[in-house]
Formats: structure tokens, sequence, C-alpha cells
């Protein structure tokens, strides 16, 4: 399996100053690249008869014109230009195929990062060696054995980490399975995860909690000059505050997915389009806070790959059919159900459940169904997603 382990570096001012720039150098190398493959291929499509460009045309291109026009590139790694051409040419290929949007121009600021091929780095210990910059300290060592294949060093809210990416056999980090056979899984606002089982796992709405201060800070960076040394610092603050509120929602989100994927083999979810809720009817729109705040696409990437780790299965059931109207016990059937009700009560058996919990529990049922048919096959509504190889 592929396992990415992101590891936050301690850094003096001379090497946070050379991260700096070599995420800019890889910056602008993408940037020159994007312009460049632009204007090239609307001259490929008038004329056909040049040939068309590429991504390692283009490095050729830049290696040799960057060491009379941008010399301070040979300042840095060589893989901080290199690999960000390459990354562009992965973003054309994704284009093309009509996965992704036209690629856009990076920004200063915003994600700054550059990559490292497996051949221009090492780790030992609780230290990275980065060309040009030598060892630098990491906050943890390596917990996984392997084949390192890449690393990526990344700033967020004025800090530095670095992504490494192992290819390893071993699986001795998984927590021991307990196999409880089937669940299902009901994500709402109030509850970030109901079960089938009856358990219910409150969220913690970090940005609900912060939000006070979210806007205090956000007022004060507001009100000062652009340019501004004060302005740099207020923006820094609001940086650190929102890193804060992803980290806490990033890690609430792994306990509860390595806790599902330890005891069940079988997960039943529902199928969450959260772009339209967020940007839907003035009912969602209400709520699209709350949405936001819960993370419900991460809960269900985490999901997915660290079933696949274990050999389990996530089930996605289809999005439009009303959950929770039919009594698992004798399936009778509500013909309305308003948001306001919480509770259900069958009007056939009297059983009374909370709408959550009879909502999983009908997703339960929905996976047990769609793994084995009457005739001991894949089920023809099933809906599975095959686990990513790299958790973020």
């Amino acid at each position: 399996m592929l396992i990415a382990h992101k590891i936050a570096l301690d850094l003096n001012d001379k090497q946070a100053t050379y991260m700096a720039r070599a995420a800019g150098c890889a910056r602008f190398a993408y940037n020159w690249a994007l312009a460049e493959w632009s204007r090239q291929y609307a001259a490929w499509e008038a004329d056909n008869s040049q040939p068309r460009l590429n991504q390692m045309a283009l490095r050729r291109q830049l290696n040799a014109v960057k060491k009379h026009e941008y010399p301070w590139m040979l300042e840095v790694t060589k893989c901080a230009p290199q690999l960000a051409i390459m990354q562009l040419g992965q973003a054309f290929q994704d284009f093309l195929a009509g996965r992704v949007r036209y690629p856009q121009f990076r920004k200063k600021g915003i994600y700054d990062r550059f990559s490292l091929s497996n051949d221009q780095f090492a780790v030992e210990g609780s230290r990275l060696r980065v060309p040009h910059l030598g060892w630098v300290r990491m906050r943890e060592s390596l917990r996984f054995t392997g084949k390192l294949i890449s690393a990526t060093v990344s700033r967020v809210a004025e800090r530095w980490y670095v992504s490494l990416a192992v290819e390893t056999q071993d699986d001795s980090h998984l927590p021991e399975a307990e196999n409880q056979g089937a669940a299902g899984v009901d994500s709402g606002i109030k509850a970030l995860a109901t079960l089938s089982t009856g358990e219910s796992i409150i969220g913690p709405k970090p940005h609900k909690a912060l939000s006070r201060r979210v806007r205090r800070l956000s007022r004060s960076l507001s009100r000062k000059q652009k340019g501004s040394r004060n302005r740099n610092k207020a923006k820094a603050k609001l940086s650190r505050l929102y890193a804060r509120i992803a980290s806490i929602r990033q890690d609430a989100t792994h306990k509860l997915t390595t806790d599902l994927t330890r005891r069940f083999h079988t997960i039943g979810i529902e199928d969450w389009k959260v772009r339209g809720n967020v940007r839907g009817t003035t009912q969602d729109r209400r709520l699209a806070r709350s949405i936001a705040d819960m993370s419900f696409l991460e809960f269900r990437r985490q999901l997915d790959y660290k079933a696949a780790w274990r050999g389990g299965r996530v089930i996605v059931a289809e999005r439009f059919p009303a959950r929770g109207q039919t009594c698992p016990a004798c399936a009778g059937r509500l013909d309305e159900l308003p948001l306001s009700a919480r509770q259900r009560t069958c009007p056939e058996c009297g059983t009374t459940r909370g709408r959550e919990v009879n909502a999983a529990i009908d997703l339960k049922n929905y996976a047990v169904s769609s793994t084995v048919s009457a005739c001991g096959g894949e089920g023809p509504a099933l809906v599975a997603r095959q686990g990513r190889d790299r958790p973020q």
C-alpha cells in the first residue's frame, strides 16, 4: 500500500527562508509553464503541423534558459521547478479527461509547496535532508517502514510540513479488527454520525465554537492598511486560527473513521452532495455553515481508504430515496416525516426510534442487501468505492 505521513518541521530562520524560496521557484515554474503551454497550444490548434507540447518539452525548455534568465533558480533544489512542471502535465491530463477544470495559476501565499523526488532527499530518525540545505529537524520520526517514493514540503499558516509517501507492505499500524459485521452510518448536523447500533457521535464543530474569535480577528484584519506590517501580522494570526479549526476537525474525523473501520467490515453511508446542500434551497443555505463544519466529504474519503486497508467495504446508498420513513421491525412506512420530527413512531407496531437511528438502520439493511444478492453475487444496486492509495 502507499501511505503518506505528514510531519511538522522544526526550522530556524535560515531554513524557513530556503523553504519559502524553493516554494517560490516551484510556483514561478508552474505559472511560467502554464502560460507557455497555453500560448503554444493555441499556436498548435491554429497550425497542426507544429509539434504538440508536453511537460517534458517544457522542462527541457526551462532548463535551457534558466541559467541566464533565472539564475536564482540554481540556489534551490532542481526538483522544485521540474516537479512543478510535471504536476502541471498531470493537471492537463486530468483536464483533457474531463475530471477537473482548466489549470489555474498559483498564487503566492496560497498553499505554498514544492516536491522532492526520492533520490534527492533522505530521512534519518527525526531528520530530513534537503538538497542545498542539509539536515532539518522533524517533530517526529517516520512511522512507517518501506520505500520512500516522494516528499512534499508545504506551508500552512506559517508552519512548514513535509508529507512523506511510503510504499509498504507492513500493516502493523492498523489496530486489531473486531469484525462486528455491518453497520449503517447516518451523517447529520446535530451529530456527526449516528450508527445503526444506536450510538451517536457528536462532532466538535470547531468553527462554531471559535466563530466569535474568527469574527474579531477578521474585523481586525479589515482595519489594517494594505501592505503594512501590522496587516501581515493580523493575517498570520487569522491563518493560525483557521489552521487550528481545520486540525480539530481533521483529528475528530480520523478518530471516528478509524474506530468504524476497526469495528465493522461493511459500512453503509448515504451519498451526500455537499456542494448542492450548501448552495441549494433557502433552508439549506441557512445550514450551510453547519454542513461545512462537519466535513462530510473528508469523512467519506477517510472511510474509503481505511476500509480498503482492512479489506472492508463502504456501500454508498442512493441520494434521493428518503431514509428513516420505513420501520425496521414491521416494514411500516410513513408518507411524510418533517424535519422538525426527531422521533419516528410506527403507526402499525408502535415502535418509537430517533429518525437518525432509523435512517442508519435503513443504510445498514441497504448495505447488506447490496453486498449479497439472491444468487450469491453482488447486488445490482451496489455503489461501492475503492479506497484511495494515499491519505492526506
